[in-house]
């Protein structure tokens, strides 16, 4: 298979393989010619390439994983990564919580809301963390909820 074939399958552009290929992660068999050849476990490396960058690796982990012949070095990077890609997720999740709680909140302007304006004064106290859980802004009845004398501080 010709490297326009290869980056033809997977959607690539051909100077993407031969920056892979200048940083090790691909090494392609080369006809009489000189022009590179790829083969199935070609197609299976770059898989592996492109579902590790989805998961968020840098190429330079990659290439840890794909070429380092101690497993206890691959299980340290993918340790490494998993950690990673937890906090990741963490903060999608605050994220869509903030998101849905704005598309829910029963005032007008969700920008007006108590408990959304709470959530944005958290996140500027805290600096990058994520604002708590089960956070949400609420409609105007939760609003007079909080603003009762008993829940004043």
């Amino acid at each position: 298979m010709s490297i326009g074939a290869l980056a033809g399958h997977f959607g690539l552009a051909t100077h993407v393989l031969r920056h892979w290929e200048s940083m090790g992660l691909l090494t392609p068999a080369r006809d009489t010619a000189g022009r590179r050849r790829y083969g199935p476990a070609d197609l299976t490396r770059v898989a592996l390439i492109l579902s590790a960058k989805d998961a968020g690796l840098s190429l330079e982990h990659i290439a840890v994983l794909t070429t380092a012949t101690d497993p206890a070095k691959r299980r340290d990077v993918l340790r490494e990564e998993a950690e990673a890609l937890r906090s990741r997720i963490a903060a999608a999740q605050a994220s869509l919580e903030l998101l849905e709680g704005a598309l829910n909140c029963d005032h007008e302007d969700f920008t007006l809301c108590p408990n959304f304006e709470r959530m944005l004064a958290e996140r500027v106290e805290g600096g990058a963390g994520p604002p708590p859980p089960g956070a949400t802004p609420t409609g105007p009845a939760e609003e007079e909820s909080l603003s009762s004398p008993s829940h004043r501080s």
